[in-house]
């Protein structure tokens, strides 16, 4: 199931500027497939770097954990009251760098949840090269 940007806005709390899920592709009940294209105005290049301008590392991070509570917001209350929020990363592993103009995946894959605590593996790539990989975990705190 794809959504679009207000269907993103209702499921997590972020907004401009850091909304980092611009369309979700494909989403199922353990699995979401999302999109974001790096603008040259975003804010962080301004000072990461000035004359060569690369994505930080912790912006491809926060955006496949975005997609992983895009996709988690399905199993939340349904009166709105909770929210995802990390509780770890593990094995994060960056392999590609990426640059102002092109455009990630981020592919999460909900691994395995006990009670309020979501265990989930996100892999982000960029023009088909592994940009990062990383395990983990959310637990449902109140909004």
């Amino acid at each position: 199931v794809s959504m679009n940007r207000e269907s993103i806005e209702s499921a997590i709390p972020q907004r401009a500027l850091m909304l980092l899920v611009v369309e979700v592709v494909e989403r199922d009940y353990t699995r979401i497939l999302a999109r974001k294209m790096f603008r040259d105005d975003e804010f962080f290049f301004q000072g990461h770097y000035p004359n060569s301008p690369i994505v930080p590392g912790v912006i491809l991070c926060e955006a496949a954990m975005q997609a992983g509570a895009i996709l988690l917001s399905q199993h939340m209350p349904p009166d709105g009251a909770g929210v995802p929020v990390a509780t770890r990363l593990n094995n994060v592993k960056f392999r590609r760098v990426t640059r102002p103009g092109e455009t990630i995946e981020m592919e999460v894959e909900l691994v395995e949840r006990l009670a309020d605590a979501f265990f989930m593996q996100a892999k982000v790539t960029c023009e088909g090269q592994v940009a990062v990989r990383f395990e983990f975990a959310c637990t449902v705190a109140d909004r």
